[in-house]
């Protein structure tokens, strides 16, 4: 009994070590992926957009608010307190504009991201998968340490795999004819 558990124990580490552990750096491999590129120009576009039409806002508000201040000792009480009310109106129409601007830019976001997400975690998972890795770590994800001879970068061949999963051009009309 004693000899099969020496046994156990000296083949245990070998066990251990046999197992195959890979990393990678998620975002660099995103970032290099055409379709992220793209959304987030597409992103970027669509923020700056909505940058500009509260700017205009903004801008209408003050030049307002700057015509309010030259002509209210002008105006009756009637008319100021309509002013003043027009302005605050004015001011509310902005800020749920800002807020409704947040709430269309993640939902964009995450439409546009949810499906380049699944197609790396697709590609990682076939690596692992055709590799025989028992965990792929994403080190872009805070892992403070990972060991380079235990552990195997697997970016490369993540980019590769993705490069093999390529996305067929959509078809157009004019190319089912």
């Amino acid at each position: 009994m004693k000899k099969f558990i020496l046994m156990l124990m000296l083949f245990a580490p070998i066990a251990t070590f046999a197992q195959k552990f890979g990393h990678l750096n998620a975002q660099e491999v995103m970032s290099s992926m055409p379709e992220f590129v793209k959304a987030q120009g597409e992103l970027e576009a669509t923020a700056k957009q909505y940058e500009n039409d509260l700017k205009a806002m903004q801008s209408e508000l003050q030049r307002k608010a700057d015509e309010y201040d030259k002509q209210k000792s002008t105006m009756n009480d009637s008319k100021k307190k309509e002013t003043e009310q027009s302005l605050m109106e004015l001011q509310q129409k902005i800020q749920q504009a800002y807020q409704d601007n947040q709430q269309a830019l993640q939902k964009a976001q995450q439409q546009k991201m949810t499906p380049i997400t699944s197609k790396l975690v697709d590609a990682i998972k076939a690596v692992g998968k055709a590799g025989g890795y028992v965990y792929i770590m994403d080190v872009s994800a805070g892992i403070p340490y990972i060991s380079d001879t235990l552990s195997k970068d697997v970016t490369a061949d993540v980019k590769a795999e993705l490069a093999k999963m390529k996305t067929p051009a959509t078809s157009t009309p004019a190319a089912k004819k």
